[in-house]
């Protein structure tokens, strides 16, 4: 079968949550089609794996404003802004009624298993710009298909990789062995099924962004109800405590993150859960009677627990675009151009840089990769960031590259200095407060009910957003 003309090709966009379907409304606009493939059986299908943790962005924060365009002929009016959806109502009230307004243009449980150009691996140079991209799916009937597209937008986002639990960047010893005991997700305590796993039980919660925030706060809850007696929760932090742990506090422009960092001292302070510091996981292994010890590269064991949630953060799984060529920084795997901007060792306080398609782009043209994937192992995201990426790589596609180059957003402040610092540092572990944030305030907030993580495909934490 020959390529046809590459003019003639939709845009194919791999992922139908946030960022992909904003992505696929900007193409339409600007009279480009676009092909969305959804490895899940429904839009938004990573999304409503944790539908039910509320946003810490506000309706006016996540909706796009294509989309929004795309869907006013049908009737479609946005909730009210000043309120914090769910994941649940975030998939329910905007990202299905978007899929259906595209239409045909969506392809449920159609998963990407590789990325080329037409008749040209990695290493072919003659003629390779003028190839169209052909991307291999497989449906979820197991029949395979090959597709041509005349560029190619990744916002697969990072859900389907969590990081593990190890403080090496790889699994812990026994970790594997572990998962009926192991999750990387955020329990749902609503579902009784989930809240008797967790009721009475000892947990240790290992990570130190907005997951576990929410976690602990959930757990701190469900020790006060009437069927949660025991309930106890380790917090396991891979650094120390200083006055950043807890978030910007008071000090957020998005005052529901800065609330649910908080709630996640209150949960310290009022003893339902211990926070051990310093601890990066070597081991999980079984006492005796089948529960959990978690050993430290320092050789420190802690006391044994019933379950284990690792919030470590996510990765971007790339293996599908090995035969492309990207341009990712060493250490984030984000596309270099974005790296310095996003970087958690390094930047501040103050926003993230509004970036597009020149900070998104890679030496193989018309591939981006946009959303929670663009930014790597970094925690910083805000869906508000991906509506602005997308806008600007649907312009730079449609050849409009003095709007590509515009920048028409402007991000909300942390509150947060410093970032997250050289861990390893005693002083950077130890130090109070930041230039600019005060030490966070004691609130009874309990699990506030406007307060969750939000992010694309997944709720994380960082310094200067989620």
């Amino acid at each position: 079968m020959n390529a046809p003309a590459t003019t003639e090709l939709p845009v194919v966009v791999i992922g139908a949550g946030p960022t992909g379907l904003a992505a696929a409304a900007h193409l339409v606009d600007r009279g480009i089609e676009p092909l969305v493939l959804e490895a899940g059986p429904t839009a938004g299908a990573a999304v409503r794996d944790w539908s039910h943790v509320r946003l810490f962005s506000t309706w006016s924060e996540v909706v796009d404003p294509a989309a929004e365009k795309l869907l006013a002929p049908t009737g479609w009016t946005r909730p009210d802004p000043a309120t914090y959806p769910s994941g649940g109502d975030w998939a329910e009230l905007y990202l299905q009624p978007l899929a259906d307004v595209l239409g045909d243009r969506v392809r449920l449980g159609a998963t990407v298993t590789g990325v080329s150009r037409a008749g040209r691996d990695r290493i072919v140079d003659a003629d390779r710009d003028k190839q169209p991209f052909v991307v291999h799916t497989t449906h979820a009937d197991g029949r395979e298909e090959r597709l041509f597209a005349r560029a190619v937008i990744d916002a697969s986002g990072t859900w389907a990789t969590p990081s593990p639990a190890g403080g090496s960047g790889l699994p812990a010893l026994g970790e594997k062995a572990a998962t009926d005991r192991v999750t990387y997700r955020i329990p749902d305590l609503k579902d009784p099924a989930v809240r008797v796993r967790y009721a009475g039980k000892r947990t240790a919660v290992i990570g130190s962004g907005a997951s576990a925030f929410t976690a602990l706060a959930h757990l701190a809850d469900l020790a006060k109800s009437d069927d949660g007696a025991g309930t106890k929760a380790v917090w396991i932090l891979r650094r120390g405590i200083s006055g950043s742990t807890f978030g910007g506090g008071e000090a957020d422009q998005l005052p529901a993150r800065g609330a649910l960092g908080l709630a996640a001292k209150t949960a310290v302070d009022e003893g339902y859960a211990d926070a051990v510091t310093g601890f990066r996981t070597e081991a999980i292994e079984r006492d005796a009677g089948g529960r959990l010890v978690l050993a430290g590269e320092d050789g420190r064991r802690l006391d044994a627990v019933d379950e284990v949630i690792v919030l470590t953060g996510f990765r971007p799984d790339l293996t599908f675009l090995d035969e492309l060529r990207l341009d990712l920084d060493e250490r984030l795997q984000a596309p270099v151009g974005l790296a310095p901007l996003i970087d958690p060792n390094q930047h501040s306080c103050g926003t993230v840089y509004p970036h597009g398609h020149r900070e998104l782009s890679h030496p193989e043209p018309g591939v981006y990769l946009v959303g929670t994937k663009s930014y790597g192992r970094a925690p910083t995201f805000l869906a508000m960031t991906g509506y602005e990426q997308v806008r600007s790589v649907a312009a730079a596609i449609a050849g409009d590259l003095d709007a590509a180059d515009r920048v028409e957003l402007t991000l909300p402040e942390t509150g947060v200095c410093g970032g997250a610092g050289l861990f390893d540092a005693p002083e950077a572990a130890q130090a109070d407060g930041g230039c600019c944030a005060p030490t966070p305030q004691l609130v009874q907030l309990g699990v506030p009910a406007a307060v969750g993580a939000a992010a694309e495909e997944a709720p994380a934490g960082g310094c200067c957003g989620s």
